[in-house]
């Protein structure tokens, strides 16, 4: 039975069946090797979340592919990884922003060749647009955030299933906002563009998770010192805020065998 007659004929939620936001993993304890041979791709792996994520999966094991368009930054990150002794990393190079489909193939092309499989997706890249009345919004902009928000998480995880398919436990990862499940004034395409990547994510979950080892989740990550979150916030102290290293425990509790299982959830940290 493939993957469309069995969501049909089941006719039921994916792996697990609430939809309920689940707690973050506090006390979650990674082994030292817990992504040991996997291979991740993360994006925006030169922001905030992304760089942290990347070096968190490298440091328990893992093969992190860094598909990011600042180059100079990328490289900082491969660097750091390659020195402390982890797994030599990959770059991906790619404007999420003006990327068409066939790029996105080209990037499962390059992974395939370099890999042969795919063991997880984080998407971590995010565009945060203007904070202004949807009656005001600039349309051209309004694009950009939709482009680089959901239309590129959607392309690249389309681009990819293949490769996850080859996987004996893959894991998707959608970066998310509270934004995007209470909507808030001004926040625009920002919000809405997080709103549909939630949806997004239960529906991929709802249809692989009967017939494949790919499962799909998301996580909001509250606030993280950062550039989002300086933009968001400009006169905050960003003393104030964690860093993006002290909350990767459930991207790695996510991207892991300890969550063999759990599919279509939403994660708050």
């Amino acid at each position: 039975m493939d993957c469309l007659a069995h969501s049909i004929a089941d006719k039921q939620p994916g792996i697990l069946k609430t939809k309920a936001e689940s707690n973050t993993m506090k006390d979650y304890q990674p082994q030292p090797d817990l992504l040991k041979e996997r291979i991740i791709l993360v994006t925006g792996a030169a922001g905030a979340i992304g760089s942290a994520a990347a070096k968190a999966f490298a440091a328990h094991g893992a093969s992190v592919a860094l598909l990011d368009n600042r180059q100079v930054k990328t490289e900082k990150i491969y660097d750091a990884i390659v020195e402390a002794g982890h797994p030599r990393p990959a770059i991906c190079p790619l404007d999420l922003e003006k990327a068409s489909p066939k790029h996105y193939v080209k990037i499962a092309d390059m992974l395939h060749d370099e890999f042969g499989r795919l063991d997880g997706i984080l998407h971590a890249a995010g565009m945060l647009g203007t904070l202004t009345p949807l009656d005001h919004y600039d349309l051209t902009l309004w694009s950009r955030v939709m482009q680089v928000n959901l239309n590129a998480a959607y392309l690249m995880t389309r681009a990819c299933l293949d490769l996850l398919r080859k996987s004996n436990d893959a894991s998707i990862i959608f970066n998310s906002t509270r934004e995007g499940r209470q909507g808030k004034a001004y926040w625009g395409a920002y919000g809405i563009s997080h709103a549909a990547v939630e949806n997004m994510m239960e529906i991929f979950a709802d249809e692989l998770g009967g017939c494949t080892n790919i499962r799909a989740n998301s996580i909001d990550p509250g606030p993280v010192r950062g550039r989002l979150r300086a933009l968001s916030f400009p006169g905050e102290d960003p003393n104030t805020i964690p860093e993006a290293d002290t909350i990767m425990a459930d991207y790695l509790y996510l991207m892991g065998p300890d969550s063999k299982g759990v599919s279509g959830q939403r994660f708050s940290v």
